[in-house]
């Protein structure tokens, strides 16, 4: 197509049942949905606990733009644009660290961690500039929920309360895990490249239709329970959230089995130190509701995915090019659970891990599939006939229907309509 649509054309692409290819491959699709969706909504960036002592900082993204996330020496988070505002040279080049300010290697302008130019080579040749209009280009809005880091280019929309909705609700049933109520983000993280449209993998994330088929051969060698989880008989549900917010939600099972930690695939005798430090924590009972129901697996539009033991965060480079940043999730005061979604982190998603490996090659052999016209459309009407209203009124139905996806290019739609 190589056209972008005008506001009243999306919905000749995206219907209630089904998306046109043209989609996930033209670049000017991508293109629009840059300024639309990542330079507009609220993104993900980072998490507190990435820069925890003055002067700390680690570089992040925005879609292709690549962000510093600091805190300053008055301990405030900010995400800076890691371009010289001289000649457009990044002025980071390292993936984390301490330092007071930034140089650019180009010309030797400095920076401050908070982004005000203190100072450039050879003075005067700039009498009379006025440095506070020479600063690093800063992310608009910034603003943070449970120590999640998300940022917006907009000035105006949705505060990031309204734009979380109902999904931040998985947000503080995530942290729970933690006898200390946080999570912290310390294990480093491992970059998987795939040659494929971001929004394949977004809508993977809570495809409970594919992990049956897909990852059987690993759920086969590990004698996995998992795989049930998303069989036929399964109890469990996916959920549209709204806002793009989508999860499979796999209590109703935890429940049934009534086992804590089974969600994780040991027992509370293997793990006696935080099966202690939770029950200190929140009390026998809650401890043991919370270690039942298991982690939440969420994808937190349009970026953020939390699968119940790591963390991604999605990064689309080109309209056929994607970036997935993966680390295992660490709850603070947790040192053997820790170590324990370490290496299941390596296992599963890790350089060998076959997760991931298995995920990777199908997003990549669908984006080759849609670059073939015949047929154009993308069918996504799985349980449309069966979908019903939760108790708080969202969308779910069967683990295996395609909610998740009808709710993304619902809230898709929305966003690439409004200019």
């Amino acid at each position: 197509m190589n056209v972008v649509p005008r506001a009243s054309q999306w919905g000749e692409l995206i219907r209630p049942d089904r998306v046109h290819g043209s989609l996930y491959s033209d670049p000017a699709i991508f293109e629009a949905e840059l300024q639309n969706i990542w330079y507009r909504t609220w993104v993900y960036v980072g998490h507190e606990s990435e820069v925890p002592n003055a002067n700390d900082y680690v570089v992040k993204s925005i879609g292709p733009q690549s962000v510093i996330m600091t805190r300053d020496e008055q301990g405030k988070v900010n995400l800076l644009l890691n371009r010289c505002s001289h000649r457009g040279n990044q002025v980071c080049s390292y993936d984390k660290g301490n330092a007071r300010s930034f140089t650019c290697p180009f010309h030797s302008w400095t920076f401050a961690n908070d982004g005000r130019l203190v100072g450039y080579a050879f003075p005067d040749g700039y009498e009379g500039q006025d440095k506070s209009k020479l600063a690093l280009g800063r992310v608009t809005r910034v603003q943070s929920y449970r120590g999640f880091v998300f940022g917006s280019f907009a000035a105006e929309g949705p505060t990031l309360e309204e734009h979380l909705g109902g999904a931040a609700e998985t947000i503080d049933r995530l942290v729970r895990f933690s006898p200390e109520g946080e999570v912290e983000v310390t294990a480093g993280f491992l970059k998987h490249r795939v040659k494929a449209n971001w929004k394949f993998i977004i809508e993977n994330e809570c495809d409970g239709y594919h992990p049956a088929f897909v990852h059987s051969s690993i759920f086969g060698v590990a004698d996995s329970a998992i795989g049930k989880l998303y069989g036929g008989a399964s109890t469990a549900v996916t959920r549209d959230y709204g806002n793009g917010h989508t999860e499979i939600d796999l209590r109703p099972e935890f429940r049934k089995r009534d086992a804590p930690m089974s969600w994780f695939g040991t027992t509370e005798a293997r793990l006696p130190d935080y099966t202690a430090r939770m029950k200190a924590a929140y009390g026998d009972q809650t401890a043991r509701e919370i270690m039942i129901d298991g982690s939440p697996h969420v994808m937190i539009f349009p970026n953020l995915f939390i699968a119940e033991i790591q963390m991604f965060v999605i990064q689309p480079l080109a309209v056929d090019d994607s970036v997935q940043h993966v680390t295992a999730l660490q709850f603070k005061g947790a040192p053997d659970m820790n170590r324990r979604l370490r290496q299941q982190t390596m296992g599963s998603v890790g350089p060998a891990g076959l997760l991931l490996a298995d995920d990777s090659e199908m997003y990549e052999r669908c984006h080759r599939g849609v670059l073939a016209r015949n047929p154009e459309w993308i069918f996504l009407g799985r349980g449309e006939k069966r979908e019903r209203q939760d108790e708080l009124g969202f969308k779910v139905g069967h683990v295996t229907d395609e909610i998740p996806s009808r709710g993304i290019w619902r809230h898709y739609r929305s966003l690439m309509e409004t200019r």
